[in-house]
């Protein structure tokens, strides 16, 4: 059989990723065109894959004048624009892997069911977290009965202190209007999960949370609006020249590294740092989204279920509790600590994660498990193979939504349960 023709639209860190996939399976998939707006990293990206002048475009709408080129197509593109190429690529008549969140709204969320529904082709969302291997042992500790029945689950992502500057106080989701909710943009993959492992979607939801540190009345006397230029930035967790410098010398030229230079330099870190957005003040930035909230869940056959976000964190796996009738599980991004409350015994299961579980290792094998399953679903024909397909992602997107309304407003929000 051929290998699967793909074509890969945004190749910033998430698309050069996933596309790294069909590289180390050149007989199940081959790369065969790529648009990107940026010219050193759309030539970096042909030369990597091997195409050819003209497969390598500015604009996907290139691509898509020209038919169905490819057997599928990976958008990879900023979250806001997701919509339009999801919509065209599906109407080409593309299997199409669509980079999370799959939209910011409902109506465009449900506009893009339609599309890949009408045209008959397979969707997957990058919901990446149902496919590693700490989640499927997770979840088949749940569903054997092993726990009885989930009564509450507790479940935390403390994304990380530089993390939280880098992406959501410096970088491209530092702003609601510019991008979308914090809880979308970064956490609309614990929603999805919490949905995944307890086996249905949230009826009820609530959440609190707001913008507490990253503001400019935090800001300490004597700072300067860029790093380079502060006579105090030895002093403060938040260096843009300790968090990148620091990589630039130790050779990790990967993600976060890579947003802030396309060639990893110390001239082109400098000039970066000094007037792009990555060397600002996290104390004299433009962002507005939160760094820590709380959303509680009621799901339809009664297990509640909470979720806390953290930007002010060690930069650590998520952690879960699940409290059953019959036992207890504690859950760290490796390993299971399931214990029984009618012999007091623990069993503790290792279920070795490949890298950890940021966007730089892989998401702890959910990256590479996700593109298995989408190839292998393409290949066949059998779309079940998708864990993260149109009306799964669809419900756990309404249910960010109506979390975050129920921040905004004060209430607590019902959640549509059918897509």
């Amino acid at each position: 059989m051929a290998p699967l023709s793909l074509i890969v639209v945004g190749a910033g860190d998430r698309g050069t990723g996933h596309a790294r996939w069909a590289l180390s399976h050149p007989d199940r998939a081959q790369v065969v065109a790529v648009a990107e707006p940026r010219p050193t990293r759309r030539r970096r990206f042909a030369a990597e894959h091997g195409i050819a002048a003209d497969g390598a475009v500015c604009d996907w709408r290139e691509l898509a004048a020209r038919g169905r080129i490819a057997d599928a197509v990976l958008i990879c593109t900023q979250d806001r624009m997701h919509l339009e190429p999801a919509l065209a690529f599906a109407e080409l008549g593309y299997h199409i892997m669509l980079e999370k969140p799959m939209a910011l709204d409902e109506p465009s969320c449900r506009a893009i069911v339609d599309a890949v529904e009408r045209a008959g082709v397979i969707l997957a969302v990058g919901h990446v977290l149902r496919y590693t291997p700490y989640t499927q042992v997770f979840k088949d500790v749940l569903d054997s009965g092993r726990l009885g029945d989930v009564v509450s689950v507790q479940h935390t992502e403390p994304v990380g202190h530089w993390h939280q500057a880098h992406s959501f106080v410096r970088g491209n989701w530092r702003r609601t209007d510019e991008a979308t909710s914090m809880l979308m943009a970064k956490s609309c993959h614990d929603l999805d999960w919490l949905q995944y492992v307890v086996g249905q979607p949230p009826t009820r939801v609530s959440s609190f949370g707001r913008l507490s540190h990253f503001t400019p009345a935090n800001r300490p006397a004597g700072a300067a609006d860029r790093c380079l230029d502060c006579s105090i930035e030895t002093q403060c967790a938040f260096s843009a020249k300790r968090i990148y410098g620091e990589r630039l010398a130790g050779g990790d030229h990967g993600w976060p590294l890579s947003a802030v230079v396309d060639e990893p330099t110390e001239k082109a870190l400098d000039a970066a740092l000094r007037s792009g957005p990555y060397g600002r003040c996290v104390y004299a930035c433009d962002n507005d989204v939160v760094d820590h909230q709380v959303v509680a869940m009621e799901f339809a056959g009664g297990t509640t279920a909470t979720f806390t976000m953290t930007g002010l964190s060690r930069m650590a796996k998520r952690r879960t509790v699940v409290f059953g009738t019959r036992g207890e599980l504690h859950g760290d991004g490796t390993t299971l600590r399931v214990h029984d409350f009618l012999t007091g015994h623990d069993e503790i299961i290792d279920t070795t994660p490949e890298g950890d579980m940021s966007a730089a290792g892989g998401h702890g094998g959910g990256d590479a498990g996700l593109m298995d399953a989408f190839v292998t679903a393409v290949a066949t024909g059998d779309a079940s193979l998708v864990r993260s397909g149109p009306r799964q992602s669809l419900l756990s997107h309404l249910a960010v939504l109506a979390a975050e309304r129920a921040r905004l407003a004060g209430t607590v929000e019902h959640v549509p349960t059918s897509a």
